[in-house]
């Protein structure tokens, strides 16, 4: 059976036969029987923090614009980290479409999947919203990923992880290909959404620790919420097929892997130094070569890898409260309770 046909059969789908990819046979319709619970629960969980840009206020990010309160620097950093983010998240929702889905097999991971595909719409509006708001340059904004070259190059990096699972001559089922696949959603799951959305979010959320484009801060803030969920969640899949596929996993497969961590740190940090090529907000672009290490070392140790940078620590502790969203409301003095539907927040 494929991912798409529906053949008449009085047999019931057995749970055991239930693969993230490859396991077509199961039937990708039915949800039950449910085999990867960790997709069903960061489906839910997806769900009972949905947000959206426009419930969040933008007069004082509007009125520190106007009255010329961010400097020179402030506002490079603020527009080089938008030419990033506005096609971005554009490029993660066309690999989950047109890519990634069709070669997943199981139903309650193709649920979370549509899922964080309308989060990477919603984090687009926000990138709109802001721009708008702020009455900048829509055209400079969304074309910097012609035009500066740190953005191009991160996304010329992306772009072939996606080409080779839209060729219409792909299939998985032999270790070639689904070497390919777990390839793919390595380079957008730990090194995308896990790396390169770092230097930005730390950038935006330091103005909001200054007070700066809070309206700005908070969206990125919640965007950053769910980009940390799109990260375990992709995780969590890479962890399984390879739990499911264990000949994948081979050392050479390993090595390239590590090279691919080694070439996105690189290119991330080429982007810190476009972005504040002097020192501002209290950061350097220095300070984010061990930032950049220390996630490195996260991701390839959340997928089994070791150690690529020994001995980096966090240069950036804030960060992870700014992660887990535990002291928000100190923070942005917003009201985050109107934001969550299901009580999935809870302050401590």
């Amino acid at each position: 059976m494929s991912t798409t046909d529906i053949t008449k059969t009085s047999t019931r789908p057995d749970v055991n036969a239930r693969r993230i990819i490859n396991g077509a046979d199961a039937d990708v319709i039915q949800l039950h029987p449910m085999k990867h619970t960790f997709a069903w629960d960061a489906y839910n969980a997806g769900n009972a923090n949905h947000w959206l840009p426009t419930e969040i206020t933008m007069m004082s990010d509007i009125e520190q614009i106007r009255s010329g309160q961010l400097s020179a620097d402030e506002m490079k950093a603020l527009k080089t980290v938008l030419g990033f983010f506005t096609t971005a998240d554009s490029i993660a929702a066309n690999n989950i479409v047109l890519a990634l889905y069709k070669h997943i097999s199981s139903p309650e991971c193709r649920m979370y999947l549509l899922r964080q595909g309308y989060e990477e719409a919603i984090h687009t509006q926000a990138y709109q919203y802001i721009v708008e708001s702020l009455g900048l340059d829509e055209a400079e904004i969304f074309n910097a990923y012609n035009e500066v070259e740190s953005i191009r190059d991160k996304d010329q990096f992306l772009i072939p992880f996606i080409d080779v699972l839209t060729n219409p001559e792909f299939k998985t089922g032999t270790t070639e290909a689904d070497q390919t696949l777990l390839r793919s959603l390595i380079v957008f799951a730990c090194l995308m959404e896990g790396l390169f959305f770092y230097v930005g979010f730390t950038q935006i959320l330091a103005l909001g620790r200054q007070n700066k484009m809070m309206g700005a801060a908070e969206q990125y803030q919640y965007i950053l919420r769910d980009e940390s969920m799109h990260c375990n969640f992709g995780i969590d899949l890479i962890n399984t097929i390879k739990m499911e596929n264990p000949h994948l996993w081979t050392a050479a497969f390993r090595e390239e892997i590590k090279s691919l961590f080694l070439r996105a740190v690189e290119l991330e940090y080429r982007y810190a130094e476009d972005t504040m090529p002097r020192g501002v907000l209290g950061l350097n672009a220095p300070m984010f070569k061990g930032y950049l290490r220390f996630i490195a070392n996260r991701r390839a140790q959340q997928i089994g890898l070791d150690v690529l940078f020994p001995q980096e620590e966090n240069p950036f502790p804030w960060m992870s409260e700014m992660i887990d969203l535990k002291k928000e409301r100190n923070f942005f003095e917003t009201r985050v309770i109107e934001y969550q539907t299901g009580g999935a927040l809870n302050w401590e």
